[in-house]
């Protein structure tokens, strides 16, 4: 899987995918990422990318030229057949969660817009943008936060790129519910130890274990969740 990244600060995103899990991914070839400076596409002399909105209001407005030429010199490098997306990080958008970035991991380039200031221009929002994305009702200074936090979350679903496959297999949300307690050595710390279940042996059980506390859980922290999960399973 490729990652591009169109930004004001391709540094500030490659210093953070070069790091760790994603890192070593990388390095193994399992997952490519690049971050474009959107500024390098301007066609003035200042490589401003800027200007003030029509109709008037406060703030600036990144305009269309330099981010359309952008994504194009991105899509000029993909191969015709690749499936691709490209994901304008907004708070208008889809509410990101784990099934879409499971949905999301089956193709084969993500491409991020990064917008700043007031956004973007809308005209070229309608021509190249396949999908709009929110990581929450909030808004941050830029997009290039919420594009990390997706490709980590995204990356970690393409396979080899976790050292145990099962460990994503077993996250919170991936069916429906959040995941159960676990523990490691010592069996006993500060007076509390770890469920006896987890110390039988018997695989069965602690399977068993796990659902019910994973069910607990979900329905004490996150009850619309739970909700979700139990109409799911009346098949309604």
């Amino acid at each position: 899987m490729r990652f591009h990244v169109l930004t004001l600060f391709p540094e500030m995103i490659m210093e953070s995918l070069n790091t760790s899990i994603l890192g070593r991914a990388m390095e193994k070839d399992i997952i490519q990422a690049q971050a474009l400076n959107i500024r390098d596409f301007a066609n003035n002399k200042h490589h401003s990318v800027d200007d003030y909105t029509y109709g008037g209001g406060a703030g600036m407005l990144m305009q269309a030229q330099p981010v359309y030429d952008c994504v194009q010199h991105v899509v000029e490098q993909i191969p015709a057949d690749a499936k691709t997306r490209v994901i304008y990080v907004t708070p208008q958008g889809r509410v990101f969660d784990q099934a879409l970035a499971k949905e999301l991991s089956g193709a084969d380039d993500l491409i991020f817009l990064c917008g700043h200031y007031e956004g973007i221009d809308e005209r070229v929002l309608e021509e190249v943008v396949t999908d709009e994305i929110s990581i929450g009702d909030y808004v941050l200074t830029g997009g290039e936060l919420p594009a990390l936090v997706m490709i980590d979350a995204i990356a970690r679903l393409v396979p080899g790129v976790l050292s145990n496959d099962e460990s994503a297999q077993t996250d919170s949300f991936q069916n429906g519910l959040l995941e159960y307690p676990q523990y490691s050595r010592p069996a006993v710390w500060h007076d509390k130890e770890v469920p006896a279940i987890l110390l039988s042996g018997d695989h069965a059980a602690v399977d068993r274990w796990r659902l019910e506390q994973s069910i607990e859980r979900t329905k004490q922290r996150r009850p619309d969740l739970y909700e979700a999960w139990l109409k799911k399973q009346n098949g309604s």
